[in-house]
C-alpha cells in the first residue's frame, strides 16, 4: 500500500513538472528584480546577480530589471516571467530558499524545490541554498515556444479586453493594410498593387498571419522563424512551433554551422542567409529569423 502511494506521488510530481515546463516554454524571458524581499539591500550577497547568471547558464534568457531590455520585452512585459526568491522558514540550523516564476498577472507558473544548506555564513548559505533550489529549472529542457495567448496579453495589437472582443491580431492587420492601400491610391501604383496583393493573402487566410510587432511588416507564419538558445548554439523553430534546424556556434560572429547539413547560416547586414551545397552548386536563400 505504501509503495503504491509513493508511486502515485512520484507520478503526480513528474506530471506537475511536465506541466510547469510546458508553461515556462511559453515565455521568452526571465526578469530578476534588483532586490529580493528577504534581503536588506540591492543585490545583497550578489544573490540577484547569481539568480540571473544561473538562468542564463541553463539556457534561459534572463535580465536584471534595470538591465537594457530587448525591444519586444520593452513593449510587452508579458513575454517575461519574474523570478522571485524567498527564504523559507523552518528547519533547525538550516537556510532554506525557494524560487518562484510569476507571469505578468502575478500568478505563479512554477515553483522550485526548496533548496537548503547547513552552512552558517549568510553569504555562502544563500549561495548554496539558491543553487540547490535551482536544480528544478536546471533539469527542465527549456526551449521558447511562442504562445499566442501569452503574446496577446500586452501586445500593441492585442485585444483590449480579452473575451469581450473578437477582434484578433489578424483582423487588425487587415485593417492596417486597408488603410495603407487607401493612403497609396494617389501615389505609386506598384506599391498599391503589392499592398493589395498582401491584403488578399491576409484576408483569405487570417489564421496564418502573425503580427510580430507594430514596427515590423506583416509576415506569413510559415516564413517566420525563432532562435531558441542552446548551450552550443540555437534551436530554430517555426511558429507551430516545430523544430526546423540546429545552429552550432563558430568562432565567427553571427555565423553558424547547420547541424547534420553541409550548410551554414550567417548575417549579412540586417539579413540572415542560409547557404548550402546542392552537388557542386552553392545555393543561398534569406531567412526571416528572429533572435
Amino acid at each position: 500500500m505504501k509503495e503504491s502511494l509513493v508511486i502515485v506521488l512520484i507520478a503526480i510530481g513528474m506530471q506537475f513538472n511536465a506541466w510547469s515546463q510546458d508553461e515556462i516554454n511559453n515565455y521568452k524571458y526571465v526578469i530578476v528584480p534588483n532586490q529580493f524581499e528577504f534581503l536588506s539591500s540591492k543585490d545583497q550577497y550578489q544573490i540577484n546577480s547569481l539568480t540571473k547568471f544561473l538562468f542564463n547558464k541553463y539556457g534561459y534568457t534572463a535580465f536584471l530589471e534595470d538591465d537594457e531590455l530587448p525591444e519586444d520585452l520593452k513593449r510587452n512585459r508579458c513575454l517575461a516571467l519574474r523570478a522571485d526568491v524567498n527564504k523559507v522558514k523552518g528547519g533547525f540550523l538550516k537556510t532554506k530558499i525557494q524560487i518562484s516564476l510569476l507571469n505578468c498577472e502575478n500568478k505563479v507558473v512554477a515553483d522550485s524545490k526548496v533548496g537548503e544548506t547547513r552552512e552558517k555564513k549568510f553569504e555562502d548559505a544563500y549561495n548554496l541554498a539558491l543553487r540547490d533550489a535551482f536544480q528544478t529549472f536546471q533539469n527542465f529542457s527549456y526551449a521558447y515556444q511562442p504562445n499566442s495567448i501569452v503574446v496577446a496579453k500586452n501586445s500593441p495589437n492585442a485585444t483590449v479586453k480579452v473575451g469581450k472582443s473578437d477582434q484578433t491580431a489578424a483582423q487588425m492587420e487587415i485593417q492596417r493594410l486597408k488603410e495603407e492601400v487607401k493612403s497609396l491610391k494617389n501615389t505609386d501604383r506598384t506599391d498599391v498593387a503589392q499592398v493589395e496583393k498582401q491584403l488578399v493573402k491576409v484576408e483569405s487566410a487570417p489564421n496564418q498571419i502573425k503580427k510580430e510587432t507594430s514596427a515590423t511588416s506583416a509576415q506569413t507564419v510559415k516564413d517566420l522563424l525563432y532562435a531558441q538558445p542552446l548551450p552550443n548554439g540555437f534551436q530554430i523553430v517555426d511558429t507551430e512551433p516545430k523544430k526546423v534546424m540546429i545552429l552550432l556556434n563558430t568562432n565567427m560572429q553571427d555565423t553558424f554551422l547547420v547541424k547534420g547539413k553541409d550548410a551554414m547560416v550567417y548575417k549579412k547586414g540586417d539579413t540572415w542567409i542560409y547557404e548550402s551545397y546542392d552537388g557542386d552548386s552553392l545555393q543561398s536563400k534569406t531567412l526571416n529569423l528572429k533572435f
